[in-house]
């Protein structure tokens, strides 16, 4: 069968050990060979998240986990500040308002880095805001954000930081300790090389100490529930048997590799792939460019649409833009299971996708 090559920023390219592993008959969750599992797949969660805090494991897209960040911190009428440079830093926004939070968004040009400054000048002027919201990689714009020097300023504040780190983890460096994140998010369809359905949170104690005084309601995503069962290889409900499976076999291959010689092969493959876009005379859109997904303009008078059509149909699946970016940009990621062959494939379908609408390359 033909190969066809999944370049989108999610979900993302999944290796056959990853694949086979999954396809093994069901077991049941109540067991000890399934708790045996689950507890080697959460120390080396601990490991890409680069924290000693519990990792708590969810059945549900990124976005689940999102919620639950917000859903366990907060109460009705707080403050938060989100900072808006896509469409995932507006999802935090629109979250918090559907909870009744007072979302304050501190925006930014998309493309762009948020400035630290601008981030603790948001917090002197939102004394009560108890929470900074942001990305790792704005998954939207292939932008990686500054988390270290945004962690640094919030941590003079009473307020926690959380990182929607979904699409950058495993990516691009991150260091939830090191940094003092308080709340780091990961989904299962990035560099995880999983298929959608697994999300994640890490949470600091000084989140804990929030969530103490939380009121918002929640009941499936109670962090209290998860933490309690977290020391016991468990889970409040059934989980998704199938896809903890195949976390175990993709953490035991990125841990077995090394989890920053695995950051280092997304940084070559990043670089490889903007280094050849600039050779074709395309720009790229992002002025802090993720080592997860790059994002390149389409050239004046092109058809962007047309242009992920035209891929499709030669066999690479890549993403478009959204919003105002629909048609003005196109999305290819470099994640997790994609090697450097597949992009070298891509570049050579995207080129002959270039020129059957004129465009010199």
């Amino acid at each position: 069968m033909k190969k066809h090559y999944l370049l989108t920023p999610g979900p993302a390219l999944i290796p056959e050990e990853v694949t086979d592993a999954m396809a093994k008959p069901i077991i049941h969750h109540r067991t000890q060979g399934y708790r045996d599992i689950v507890k080697t797949a959460n120390e080396n969660l601990k490991k890409i998240f680069k924290t000693e805090n519990n990792v708590l494991t969810f059945t549900s897209s990124g976005t689940g986990a999102m919620e639950a960040s917000i859903a366990n911190t907060l109460s009705a009428g707080d403050t938060a500040i989100i900072v808006r440079g896509g469409k995932f830093g507006e999802r935090f926004a629109e979250i918090c308002e559907s909870y009744g939070v007072t979302a304050v968004p501190l925006d930014i040009e998309w493309g762009t880095a948020p400035d630290p400054a601008k981030v603790g000048r948001a917090l002197e002027e939102n004394p009560t805001a108890k929470a900074v919201f942001m990305q790792l990689c704005e998954t939207s714009t292939a932008t990686v954000y500054d988390i270290k020097a945004v962690a640094e300023v919030v941590g003079k504040t009473n307020a926690i930081l959380v990182v929607d780190a979904i699409s950058g983890l495993g990516a691009d460096e991150f260091e939830m300790d090191k940094w003092n994140v308080d709340i780091a998010i990961g989904g299962s369809q990035k560099a995880f090389m999983l298929p959608p359905g697994l999300s994640f949170c890490a949470v600091s104690k000084k989140a804990w100490d929030l969530i103490k005084k939380s009121t918002l309601p929640k009941y499936y995503y109670d962090f209290n529930k998860y933490e309690k069962l977290a020391g016991k290889s468990d889970s409040p409900w059934t989980p998704a048997i199938t896809l903890v499976i195949g976390l175990a076999k993709a953490l035991s291959m990125i841990t077995e590799k090394g989890v920053d010689n695995f950051i280092k092969s997304h940084v070559s493959d990043a670089e490889f792939l903007r280094g050849s876009v600039k050779k074709l005379g395309l720009e790229l859109f992002s002025k802090s460019p993720s080592n997860a997904v790059t994002a390149i303009k389409v050239p004046e008078g092109l058809d962007g649409a047309k242009l992920t059509s035209s891929l499709k149909t030669k066999g690479v699946t890549v993403a478009g833009g959204q919003a105002h970016l629909k048609g003005k940009i196109i999305r290819i990621a470099h994640m997790g299971a994609i090697t450097q062959k597949d992009l070298e494939f891509a570049l050579g379908k995207l080129k002959e996708a270039l020129k059957e609408q004129n465009l010199k390359v």
